[in-house]
Protein backbone atom coordinates (compact mmCIF):
# COMPACT_ATOMS: atom_id res chain seq x y z
CA UNK A 1 0.00 0.00 0.00
CA UNK A 2 1.39 3.40 -1.00
CA UNK A 3 2.06 5.90 1.78
CA UNK A 4 -0.31 8.86 1.58
CA UNK A 5 1.60 12.12 1.20
CA UNK A 6 -0.09 15.49 1.91
CA UNK A 7 0.72 18.56 -0.20
CA UNK A 8 -0.14 22.25 -0.16
CA UNK A 9 -1.31 22.95 -3.71
CA UNK A 10 -2.97 26.35 -3.51
CA UNK A 11 -2.72 29.53 -1.45
CA UNK A 12 -5.10 32.50 -1.31
CA UNK A 13 -5.02 35.97 0.23
CA UNK A 14 -7.72 38.60 0.71
CA UNK A 15 -7.07 42.14 1.98
CA UNK A 16 -9.62 44.80 2.95
CA UNK A 17 -9.76 47.94 0.82
CA UNK A 18 -8.97 50.17 3.83
CA UNK A 19 -5.57 50.86 5.35
CA UNK A 20 -4.53 52.96 8.34
CA UNK A 21 -1.01 54.35 8.56
CA UNK A 22 0.84 54.83 11.82
CA UNK A 23 0.50 58.60 11.43
CA UNK A 24 -3.28 58.37 11.04
CA UNK A 25 -3.64 56.03 14.00
CA UNK A 26 -1.38 58.12 16.24
CA UNK A 27 -3.17 61.34 15.32
CA UNK A 28 -6.56 59.96 16.36
CA UNK A 29 -5.16 58.23 19.46
CA UNK A 30 -3.39 61.36 20.70
CA UNK A 31 -6.50 63.43 20.03
CA UNK A 32 -8.48 60.96 22.14
CA UNK A 33 -5.93 61.30 24.95
CA UNK A 34 -6.28 65.11 24.76
CA UNK A 35 -10.03 64.75 25.08
CA UNK A 36 -9.65 62.54 28.15
CA UNK A 37 -6.74 64.12 30.06
CA UNK A 38 -8.64 63.78 33.32
CA UNK A 39 -8.21 60.01 33.09
CA UNK A 40 -4.40 60.23 33.09
CA UNK A 41 -3.33 62.90 35.57
CA UNK A 42 0.11 64.38 35.03
CA UNK A 43 1.41 61.73 32.58
CA UNK A 44 -0.86 61.38 29.54
CA UNK A 45 0.32 58.38 27.48
CA UNK A 46 0.83 60.02 24.09
CA UNK A 47 2.14 57.89 21.24
CA UNK A 48 4.17 58.54 18.10
CA UNK A 49 4.84 56.75 14.82
CA UNK A 50 8.57 56.35 15.48
CA UNK A 51 7.84 54.49 18.72
CA UNK A 52 5.46 52.12 16.96
CA UNK A 53 7.83 51.31 14.10
CA UNK A 54 10.83 50.83 16.38
CA UNK A 55 8.90 48.66 18.84
CA UNK A 56 7.15 46.48 16.26
CA UNK A 57 8.24 47.07 12.67
CA UNK A 58 4.68 48.09 11.81
CA UNK A 59 4.05 51.02 9.46
CA UNK A 60 0.49 50.38 8.33
CA UNK A 61 -2.36 47.88 8.63
CA UNK A 62 -5.40 46.71 6.65
CA UNK A 63 -8.74 47.09 8.43
CA UNK A 64 -12.25 46.04 7.55
CA UNK A 65 -13.61 49.48 8.53
CA UNK A 66 -11.58 52.63 9.02
CA UNK A 67 -13.64 55.66 10.04
CA UNK A 68 -14.91 54.38 13.39
CA UNK A 69 -11.39 53.51 14.52
CA UNK A 70 -10.20 57.07 13.82
CA UNK A 71 -13.28 58.71 15.40
CA UNK A 72 -12.17 60.05 18.80
CA UNK A 73 -15.74 59.72 20.06
CA UNK A 74 -15.84 56.01 19.12
CA UNK A 75 -12.33 54.45 18.87
CA UNK A 76 -13.52 51.15 17.44
CA UNK A 77 -14.75 49.90 14.05
CA UNK A 78 -18.29 50.82 13.06
CA UNK A 79 -19.79 47.64 11.63
CA UNK A 80 -23.37 47.04 10.52
CA UNK A 81 -25.08 44.01 11.99
CA UNK A 82 -26.29 41.71 9.23
CA UNK A 83 -29.54 39.73 9.24
CA UNK A 84 -29.19 36.02 9.92
CA UNK A 85 -30.07 35.24 6.31
CA UNK A 86 -27.17 37.34 4.97
CA UNK A 87 -23.62 36.04 4.66
CA UNK A 88 -21.64 36.95 7.77
CA UNK A 89 -18.73 39.37 7.51
CA UNK A 90 -16.14 36.79 8.53
CA UNK A 91 -17.52 34.19 6.12
CA UNK A 92 -17.41 36.78 3.35
CA UNK A 93 -13.72 37.39 4.05
CA UNK A 94 -13.07 33.65 4.15
CA UNK A 95 -14.83 33.00 0.85
CA UNK A 96 -12.73 35.58 -1.01
CA UNK A 97 -9.46 34.01 0.17
CA UNK A 98 -10.85 30.51 -0.49
CA UNK A 99 -11.67 31.34 -4.11
CA UNK A 100 -8.05 32.37 -4.70
CA UNK A 101 -6.71 29.19 -3.10
CA UNK A 102 -9.07 26.97 -5.10
CA UNK A 103 -8.04 28.72 -8.31
CA UNK A 104 -4.34 28.28 -7.50
CA UNK A 105 -4.92 24.59 -6.77
CA UNK A 106 -7.02 24.15 -9.93
CA UNK A 107 -9.84 22.80 -7.78
CA UNK A 108 -13.62 23.09 -8.01
CA UNK A 109 -15.64 23.26 -4.78
CA UNK A 110 -17.08 19.79 -5.44
CA UNK A 111 -13.53 18.41 -5.29
CA UNK A 112 -13.05 19.55 -1.66
CA UNK A 113 -13.94 17.12 1.14
CA UNK A 114 -13.62 19.32 4.22
CA UNK A 115 -13.37 22.96 5.30
CA UNK A 116 -11.54 24.19 8.40
CA UNK A 117 -11.87 27.80 9.52
CA UNK A 118 -8.99 28.35 11.93
CA UNK A 119 -8.64 31.86 13.35
CA UNK A 120 -7.90 33.60 16.63
CA UNK A 121 -11.49 34.90 16.85
CA UNK A 122 -14.76 33.76 15.35
CA UNK A 123 -17.65 36.14 14.87
CA UNK A 124 -20.07 33.86 16.72
CA UNK A 125 -20.05 30.51 18.52
CA UNK A 126 -22.46 28.78 16.13
CA UNK A 127 -23.38 27.87 13.49
CA UNK A 128 -19.73 27.43 12.58
CA UNK A 129 -18.28 29.97 10.16
CA UNK A 130 -16.72 27.01 8.34
CA UNK A 131 -20.12 25.43 7.73
CA UNK A 132 -21.43 28.75 6.43
CA UNK A 133 -18.47 28.95 4.03
CA UNK A 134 -18.96 25.31 3.01
CA UNK A 135 -22.60 26.04 2.20
CA UNK A 136 -21.85 29.26 0.29
CA UNK A 137 -19.20 27.57 -1.87
CA UNK A 138 -21.26 24.45 -2.50
CA UNK A 139 -18.81 22.06 -0.86
CA UNK A 140 -20.04 18.66 0.33
CA UNK A 141 -18.46 16.74 3.19
CA UNK A 142 -17.95 18.48 6.54
CA UNK A 143 -16.60 21.66 8.11
CA UNK A 144 -15.64 23.00 11.53
CA UNK A 145 -14.12 26.01 13.29
CA UNK A 146 -11.09 25.88 15.57
CA UNK A 147 -9.19 28.41 17.68
CA UNK A 148 -5.65 28.34 19.07
CA UNK A 149 -5.04 32.12 19.12
CA UNK A 150 -2.15 33.11 16.84
CA UNK A 151 -1.35 29.46 16.10
CA UNK A 152 -4.83 28.73 14.75
CA UNK A 153 -3.66 28.84 11.13
CA UNK A 154 -0.80 26.37 11.53
CA UNK A 155 -2.83 24.10 13.81
CA UNK A 156 -5.57 24.09 11.16
CA UNK A 157 -3.01 22.99 8.57
CA UNK A 158 -1.87 20.28 11.00
CA UNK A 159 -5.44 18.93 11.17
CA UNK A 160 -5.64 18.94 7.37
CA UNK A 161 -2.28 17.11 7.16
CA UNK A 162 -3.52 14.47 9.59
CA UNK A 163 -6.88 14.04 7.80
CA UNK A 164 -5.16 13.51 4.47
CA UNK A 165 -2.58 11.15 6.00
CA UNK A 166 -5.38 9.15 7.66
CA UNK A 167 -7.39 9.00 4.44
CA UNK A 168 -10.47 10.66 5.94
CA UNK A 169 -10.25 13.41 3.31
CA UNK A 170 -8.47 13.77 -0.02
CA UNK A 171 -8.63 17.58 -0.26
CA UNK A 172 -9.05 20.02 2.63
CA UNK A 173 -9.58 23.78 2.47
CA UNK A 174 -8.03 25.59 5.46
CA UNK A 175 -9.04 29.24 5.90
CA UNK A 176 -7.90 31.87 8.42
CA UNK A 177 -10.19 34.91 8.23
CA UNK A 178 -8.59 37.13 10.87
CA UNK A 179 -11.15 39.78 11.81
CA UNK A 180 -9.13 41.17 14.71
CA UNK A 181 -9.89 44.92 14.75
CA UNK A 182 -13.13 44.59 16.79
CA UNK A 183 -11.05 43.04 19.62
CA UNK A 184 -8.42 45.81 19.70
CA UNK A 185 -8.46 48.41 22.46
CA UNK A 186 -7.72 51.50 20.36
CA UNK A 187 -7.40 53.59 23.54
CA UNK A 188 -4.44 51.57 24.85
CA UNK A 189 -1.05 53.08 23.94
CA UNK A 190 0.78 49.75 24.17
CA UNK A 191 -1.51 47.74 21.88
CA UNK A 192 -3.68 50.08 19.77
CA UNK A 193 -1.34 49.76 16.78
CA UNK A 194 -0.70 46.02 16.76
CA UNK A 195 -3.39 44.26 14.73
CA UNK A 196 -4.91 44.31 11.25
CA UNK A 197 -7.57 42.38 9.33
CA UNK A 198 -6.92 39.88 6.53
CA UNK A 199 -7.91 36.40 5.31
CA UNK A 200 -5.78 33.53 3.99
CA UNK A 201 -6.65 30.11 2.60
CA UNK A 202 -4.75 26.96 1.61
CA UNK A 203 -5.67 23.72 -0.11
CA UNK A 204 -4.10 20.58 1.37
CA UNK A 205 -4.35 17.42 -0.75
CA UNK A 206 -3.43 13.80 -1.14
CA UNK A 207 -0.75 13.47 -3.83
CA UNK A 208 -3.19 11.48 -5.98
CA UNK A 209 -5.74 14.34 -5.94
CA UNK A 210 -3.36 17.04 -7.24
CA UNK A 211 -4.52 18.77 -10.43
CA UNK A 212 -2.21 21.81 -10.36
CA UNK A 213 1.49 21.36 -11.18
CA UNK A 214 2.49 24.88 -10.06
CA UNK A 215 3.85 25.94 -6.67
CA UNK A 216 3.19 22.64 -4.93
CA UNK A 217 4.79 21.86 -1.58
CA UNK A 218 5.02 18.49 0.12
CA UNK A 219 4.24 18.64 3.84
CA UNK A 220 7.21 16.70 5.18
CA UNK A 221 6.31 16.93 8.86
CA UNK A 222 4.42 19.02 11.42
CA UNK A 223 5.10 19.83 15.06
CA UNK A 224 3.11 21.59 17.78
CA UNK A 225 3.67 22.65 21.39
CA UNK A 226 1.61 24.48 24.00
CA UNK A 227 2.45 25.92 27.41
CA UNK A 228 -0.03 27.81 29.59
CA UNK A 229 0.59 31.51 30.13
CA UNK A 230 -1.51 34.51 31.20
CA UNK A 231 0.77 36.98 29.43
CA UNK A 232 -1.50 37.28 26.36
CA UNK A 233 -5.23 37.27 27.02
CA UNK A 234 -8.60 38.15 25.56
CA UNK A 235 -11.40 37.54 28.09
CA UNK A 236 -14.40 38.42 25.95
CA UNK A 237 -17.08 35.78 26.38
CA UNK A 238 -20.71 34.99 26.93
CA UNK A 239 -20.32 34.45 30.69
CA UNK A 240 -19.99 38.24 31.15
CA UNK A 241 -23.80 38.35 31.07
CA UNK A 242 -24.02 35.94 34.00
CA UNK A 243 -21.18 37.62 35.90
CA UNK A 244 -22.74 41.09 35.51
CA UNK A 245 -19.47 42.47 34.15
CA UNK A 246 -18.77 44.79 31.24
CA UNK A 247 -18.22 42.54 28.18
CA UNK A 248 -16.25 45.33 26.49
CA UNK A 249 -13.95 46.33 29.36
CA UNK A 250 -10.18 46.60 28.69
CA UNK A 251 -9.72 43.19 30.33
CA UNK A 252 -12.18 41.66 27.86
CA UNK A 253 -10.23 42.96 24.86
CA UNK A 254 -6.73 41.95 23.72
CA UNK A 255 -4.05 42.76 26.29
CA UNK A 256 -0.58 41.44 26.99
CA UNK A 257 2.59 41.78 29.02
CA UNK A 258 4.78 42.39 25.98
CA UNK A 259 8.15 42.22 27.74
CA UNK A 260 7.42 38.83 29.31
CA UNK A 261 6.06 37.51 26.02
CA UNK A 262 9.24 38.56 24.22
CA UNK A 263 11.48 37.05 26.89
CA UNK A 264 9.65 33.74 27.10
CA UNK A 265 8.41 33.07 23.56
CA UNK A 266 11.63 33.80 21.63
CA UNK A 267 13.71 30.98 23.14
CA UNK A 268 10.69 28.66 23.14
CA UNK A 269 10.12 29.25 19.40
CA UNK A 270 13.81 28.95 18.51
CA UNK A 271 14.16 25.66 20.43
CA UNK A 272 10.99 24.34 18.83
CA UNK A 273 12.23 25.12 15.32
CA UNK A 274 15.72 23.73 15.92
CA UNK A 275 14.27 20.48 17.25
CA UNK A 276 11.72 20.17 14.45
CA UNK A 277 14.35 20.58 11.76
CA UNK A 278 16.81 18.25 13.53
CA UNK A 279 14.15 15.56 13.94
CA UNK A 280 14.10 15.30 10.14
CA UNK A 281 17.87 14.83 9.90
CA UNK A 282 18.42 18.42 8.77
CA UNK A 283 20.36 21.48 9.88
CA UNK A 284 18.84 24.96 10.08
CA UNK A 285 21.22 25.98 7.27
CA UNK A 286 19.40 23.49 5.02
CA UNK A 287 16.23 25.60 5.19
CA UNK A 288 15.96 28.12 2.36
CA UNK A 289 12.99 30.06 3.74
CA UNK A 290 11.49 30.74 7.16
CA UNK A 291 7.89 31.95 7.04
CA UNK A 292 7.61 33.08 10.65
CA UNK A 293 4.73 34.46 12.67
CA UNK A 294 4.42 38.22 12.21
CA UNK A 295 3.96 39.65 15.70
CA UNK A 296 7.05 41.79 16.17
CA UNK A 297 10.07 42.38 13.96
CA UNK A 298 12.48 42.25 16.90
CA UNK A 299 11.19 38.80 17.90
CA UNK A 300 11.66 37.46 14.38
CA UNK A 301 15.15 38.88 14.07
CA UNK A 302 16.21 37.42 17.41
CA UNK A 303 14.80 33.98 16.57
CA UNK A 304 16.51 33.95 13.16
CA UNK A 305 19.86 34.96 14.69
CA UNK A 306 19.48 32.12 17.17
CA UNK A 307 18.72 29.66 14.36
CA UNK A 308 21.27 30.80 11.75
CA UNK A 309 23.88 32.64 13.79
CA UNK A 310 23.39 35.76 11.68
CA UNK A 311 20.78 38.22 10.44
CA UNK A 312 18.61 37.13 7.52
CA UNK A 313 17.53 38.99 4.40
CA UNK A 314 13.94 39.45 3.25
CA UNK A 315 13.94 36.31 1.13
CA UNK A 316 15.33 34.06 3.86
CA UNK A 317 12.85 35.24 6.51
CA UNK A 318 10.20 37.49 4.95
CA UNK A 319 8.76 40.33 7.06
CA UNK A 320 5.31 41.62 6.10
CA UNK A 321 4.62 43.53 9.34
CA UNK A 322 5.27 46.90 7.71
CA UNK A 323 2.23 46.52 5.42
CA UNK A 324 -0.07 44.18 7.35
CA UNK A 325 0.81 44.64 11.04
CA UNK A 326 0.18 41.63 13.27
CA UNK A 327 -2.60 39.64 11.61
CA UNK A 328 -2.80 36.97 14.28
CA UNK A 329 -2.68 33.40 12.93
CA UNK A 330 -2.60 34.56 9.31
CA UNK A 331 0.82 36.24 9.61
CA UNK A 332 3.11 33.35 8.66
CA UNK A 333 0.59 32.28 6.01
CA UNK A 334 0.58 35.72 4.37
CA UNK A 335 4.38 35.59 4.39
CA UNK A 336 4.14 32.21 2.63
CA UNK A 337 1.56 33.51 0.16
CA UNK A 338 3.74 36.44 -0.89
CA UNK A 339 7.12 34.68 -0.79
CA UNK A 340 6.88 31.14 -2.18
CA UNK A 341 6.62 31.33 -5.97
CA UNK A 342 10.37 31.72 -6.49
CA UNK A 343 11.18 28.50 -4.62
CA UNK A 344 12.89 25.82 -6.71
CA UNK A 345 12.28 22.05 -6.69
CA UNK A 346 13.62 20.40 -3.51
CA UNK A 347 13.99 23.75 -1.70
CA UNK A 348 12.96 23.45 1.95
CA UNK A 349 10.95 25.94 3.96
CA UNK A 350 9.35 26.17 7.40
CA UNK A 351 6.09 27.85 8.35
CA UNK A 352 5.89 28.67 12.05
CA UNK A 353 3.46 30.48 14.35
CA UNK A 354 3.79 31.44 17.99
CA UNK A 355 1.23 33.14 20.15
CA UNK A 356 -1.11 33.15 23.12
CA UNK A 357 -1.44 29.98 25.05
CA UNK A 358 1.53 29.85 24.63
CA UNK A 359 1.11 27.93 21.38
CA UNK A 360 3.63 27.10 18.66
CA UNK A 361 2.94 25.30 15.40
CA UNK A 362 5.36 24.55 12.56
CA UNK A 363 5.36 22.77 9.20
CA UNK A 364 8.39 21.57 7.24
CA UNK A 365 7.74 21.90 3.49
CA UNK A 366 9.57 20.85 0.33
CA UNK A 367 8.96 22.44 -3.05
CA UNK A 368 8.03 19.88 -5.72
Amino acid sequence: MDTIRPFITGSGLWKPANTISNDELVHSYNAWVEQNLALFGDKPPFSNSEFIEKASGIKSRYVIEKDGILDTNRMRPSLTERPDDDISLQAEMAIEAAKDALCAANKLPNQIDAVIVSSSYTQRPYPAIAIEVQHALGIEGFAFDMQVACSSGTFGLHRAYEMVKAGTANSVLVISPELTSPQVNFTDRDSHFIFGDVATAMVVENSKAITSPLHTFEMISVRAATQFSNNIRSNFGYTARACDTDPFSPQALFHQNGRKVFKEVCPMAADHLENHVASNGLKTSDIKRWWLHQANINMNQLIIRRLLGKNADQLTAPIILDQFANIASAGSLVAFNLYHQDMQPNDLGVICSFGAGYSIGSLLLKKI
